[in-house]
């Protein structure tokens, strides 16, 4: 198990996986961010959905967004649909994938 220079919770698993960051030969920087899951359909790969309030100056109020991040799931991390999810950006892993999960904040 190596250190990824953040201070997280050890996945309480081994996997692996090449691209763990735990496990892995995956160096993690950058941005971390936090979400909810909202897929885990594709093999691999979760969907994470992040909610934001943008300032409209017009109006003097604040309308909310979103946006759906692609992040990868290692084996070694166990999550499900409605959980909480820390993430953190990675090296561009596919077309779209370039964040790798890194702790489970909380459960559905």
């Amino acid at each position: 198990m190596s250190n990824i220079g953040i201070p997280v919770k050890q996945p309480p698993r081994s996997c692996d996986d090449a691209h763990c960051p735990f496990h892995g030969t995956l160096p993690v920087r950058g941005r971390i961010l936090d979400g909810v899951v909202v897929s885990t359909h594709m093999r691999g790969t979760i969907v994470v959905r992040r909610d934001y309030h943008h300032y409209v100056p017009k109006y003097s109020r604040y309308e909310r967004r979103h946006r759906r991040i692609m992040a990868h799931n290692p084996p070694c991390i166990e999550v499900q649909v409605n959980d909480a999810v820390r993430i953190m950006e990675c090296r561009p892993l596919s077309k779209s994938v370039t964040f790798v999960v890194i702790e489970k904040v909380g459960a559905s």
